[in-house]
């Protein structure tokens, strides 16, 4: 029996950057997907998802994305993208619990890819670098669930470092790791609105920002600058032209927030966070009143730095930078603001930034 283990991640700053070549902080989260698993000699794969109470079984030898148990397709896709990549993978028997609260915007789906990776390289030993095992998520993720997602979410997966931001050039595939202040703590809240990016919303985001890229003669978003992008706003039609603001401004905000972690400059970094929010609701529209509603309760808080949605949004959590000696009221406070106006609570999880995948 092995054991593998790979965290959850949240979203800094740089929202729907990754799939336009562009820049983003991110962070490897204190929950995840656990999956132990033993070997078979039978040719099939039999899962069990612990939280679900659900099983799925079938050959090796005709994995197909499934329309009913379709959470078993994270694990299906990864198979099928290491056997098309060479790896030999015959049976093996795994049972997956996770942490991560499903449709928060913390990317447990790119937890159960990195985690059916390793476990897949520990049952039957192969060579990649990590890096490789992210594209190996992304493309499992593209062909067995339709999400067509660029590489954040695996990479903060595989590759984050304790007590460390995740810088991605996501045109480059440069990943480094700048240090957060140690007086600091992430606050996550659920809202409790369960995001589906297969519904349609990903993609036509996606497909607006490739838009505005083709009528601007660019390669991508990455190579568009705020000004550049102003000077040019008659070519592009208005919800496009929004799209790519936002994209062109988060790019804009990484850049400036990663020489701000640097210094220690955590009240400045905040103040992107919040800025990054409006945008989404602006720009992007990929925010709900729910999640509007969490960052305006942390925006009165002394004790908050700065909140965001975290995630593809539509949904989901927010993140929230709070001084660590006050994030247990703040935690309190934030919880009953929206258990009043909701008459439900969040789901609020406290988290440091964490190490990657093992």
């Amino acid at each position: 029996m092995i054991t593998t283990y790979a965290p959850g991640r949240a979203e800094l700053l740089g929202n729907h950057t990754d799939y336009n070549e562009g820049l983003v902080l991110s962070l490897a989260i204190s929950y995840g997907t656990t999956i132990s698993a033993d070997a078979n000699d039978a040719g099939e794969i039999n899962l069990y998802a612990r939280e679900f109470d659900r099983h799925w079984s079938g050959k090796l030898d005709n994995l197909a994305p499934q329309g009913r148990e379709t959470w078993a397709n994270y694990i299906l896709g990864v198979v099928a993208q290491l056997r098309r990549r060479g790896v030999t993978v015959s049976g093996f028997d795994a049972e997956i619990s996770s942490t991560i609260p499903i449709g928060a915007g913390l990317s447990s789906s790119a937890s159960l890819e990195i985690a059916t990776a390793l476990t897949v390289q520990k049952l039957f030993p192969y060579e990649m670098s990590r890096l490789d095992l992210a594209r190996v998520g992304q493309a499992a993720e593209h062909t067995y669930a339709g999400v067509k997602c660029g590489l954040l979410d695996q990479i903060s997966v595989a590759l984050s470092k304790q007590n460390h931001a995740t810088y991605i050039d996501c045109r480059a595939f440069e990943i480094s790791h700048l240090p957060l202040g140690a007086d600091v703590e992430f606050v996550i809240a659920h809202s409790g609105v369960k995001h589906a990016l297969t519904a349609g919303e990903y993609n036509e985001r996606r497909e607006s920002c490739e838009a505005a890229a083709r009528l601007l003669g660019v390669k991508a978003l990455r190579d568009v600058t705020a000004s550049g992008l102003e000077a040019a706003r008659a070519k592009l039609p208005g919800r496009v032209y929004k799209r790519a603001a936002h994209v062109v401004g988060e790019n804009e905000r990484v850049t400036r927030a990663r020489d701000l972690l640097a210094n220690n400059k955590m009240k400045e970094f905040g103040a992107l966070m919040f800025e990054s929010h409006e945008s989404s609701i602006h720009n992007f529209e990929n925010s709900c009143e729910e999640l509007d509603f969490l960052v305006g309760e942390a925006r009165k808080s002394p004790a908050c730095l700065g909140a965001r949605l975290s995630g593809g949004g539509f949904g989901g959590a927010t993140i929230n930078l709070v001084r660590r000696k006050d994030a247990d009221p703040f935690c309190a406070s934030l919880s009953a603001a929206y258990e009043q106006q909701y008459g439900k609570r969040p789901l609020i999880l406290k988290t440091e930034a964490c190490a990657a995948a093992e």
